[in-house]
């Protein structure tokens, strides 16, 4: 290694730079580690965010306890945020005007909610990715009884179910023809769509959200594309969300096209073109299957490629074994598992329908690139192994 890491600078404290400092220590790395965040709060596992804690279950969604962090010798520099780097001199800009030095930048700045153009910012509408977000919408919760969902992902279709327990009216706005559309397809997004129709939401599908209906600054409603108006005194907005990358503009550093999602560029270990700099988790655009880099927005996802970065970090041999896409989803009773890369497929098979359970094969040329079910863990997980064997990720920057 030409340039001796003493101090890895991980800019971005949510999972994925939590798991890279914990992997760079169980590593063997002994050097000064620093973990920045620009939320006043330590590492916390956003999952529940849409779940256990915005329906008032639990409170704790620490990653960690306090203490790990003094006995693991990870410094936490929490409310302040990254404004610029400066590769060749090895610095990043703080937004409290400091500067930080590194050997080694492990950029995982995740992402932010996308929002809607023109829309008017007006008590009531939400969106949720911090755990101030799931925090105002819990304090909402409480006085709400109707309640707009726009967006028909995992976030909105969680929510839905969430604000269903806790006894609101839900109405789920999505342009695309069902749920999930974009990540599981139209045949399994019918069987999720069905589900939420059971549990009385109302499913607007095929339609677009023109403005809000509002009375003063707080919201009334949402006016459809169609001229009709959805009253609500609650509306999430959650059409999905985009790589925290603006600090990197005039870098350097390599990003890919908007149009292709975005993100960092990296190789299949998350390093990028310029010495000395990483990234990894939401905000990286690492090889993947479909011959492309890609930027993959899974829990799992940003452990496996902690594992990998840390490694090649160290100058450690990688992991050979290819990990298999993975993403599960609470909704009601049941657990939607995804494993491998339904995106891959020209063809789904629904293999069993038993109403609150499902069973989808997705095949590409006849091959399985992925399988979907819903409280089906025995039958997804069986095909592992099948698989890791079709889904091989290019090991190309492109």
């Amino acid at each position: 290694m030409s340039h001796s890491v003493e101090h890895v600078l991980i800019v971005g404290a949510g999972l994925a730079g939590l798991r890279t400092a914990e992997e760079l220590r169980r590593g063997g790395y002994t050097g000064e580690l620093t973990l920045l965040g620009d939320e006043n709060r330590a590492p916390y596992d956003r999952p529940p965010l849409s779940k256990q804690y915005v329906r008032g279950e639990t409170d704790d969604t620490a990653l960690r306890p306090a203490e790990f962090f003094t006995e693991q010798q990870i410094r936490l520099r929490l409310g302040v945020a990254a404004t610029g780097v400066d590769t060749a001199a090895r610095r990043v800009r703080l937004s409290d005007g400091s500067e930080a030095g590194y050997d080694a930048l492990v950029i995982a700045t995740g992402l932010r909610p996308r929002r809607i153009p023109g829309l008017p910012e007006v008590a009531g509408v939400h969106v949720l990715r911090s755990h101030s977000d799931a925090h105002a919408l819990r304090e909402h919760l409480g006085s709400a009884r109707k309640a707009v969902i726009v967006g028909a992902g995992f976030i909105g279709c969680e929510l839905a179910a969430s604000f269903r327990s806790r006894g609101l009216a839900v109405t789920i706005v999505e342009p695309q023809p069902t749920p999930l559309f974009a990540a599981l397809g139209e045949q399994v997004g019918a069987l999720v769509a069905r589900l939420h129709a059971t549990e009385g939401v109302e499913l607007r599908c095929g339609i677009g959200v023109e403005s809000l209906a509002t009375e003063g600054d707080s919201v009334r409603g949402v006016r459809l594309t169609d001229g009709s108006v959805i009253g609500a005194d609650l509306v999430v907005i959650g059409i999905g969300s985009v790589p925290v990358t603006g600090w990197l503009d005039d870098s350097g550093i390599p990003l890919a096209a908007p149009a292709e999602g975005g993100g960092v560029l990296t190789d299949d270990t998350g390093r990028t073109s310029v010495p000395g700099v990483w990234a990894v988790g939401d905000v990286a655009a690492w090889p993947h299957a479909s011959g492309r880099n890609k930027r993959v927005e899974h829990w799992t996802n940003a452990g496996e490629q902690a594992q990998l970065l840390a490694a090649a970090l160290l100058g450690a041999d990688p992991s050979t074994e290819v990990q298999v896409p993975y993403v599960w989803s609470d909704q009601y009773d049941m657990k939607i598992q995804v494993l491998g890369i339904p995106a891959l497929a020209d063809e789904v098979q629904i293999v069993e329908d038993k109403g609150r359970k499902f069973l989808a094969h997705y095949l590409r040329g006849g091959e399985l690139v992925a399988v979907v079910g819903a409280s089906m863990a025995g039958k997804v997980m069986k095909a592992r192994a099948q698989l890791a064997a079709t889904l091989r990720p290019s090991a190309t920057v492109g």
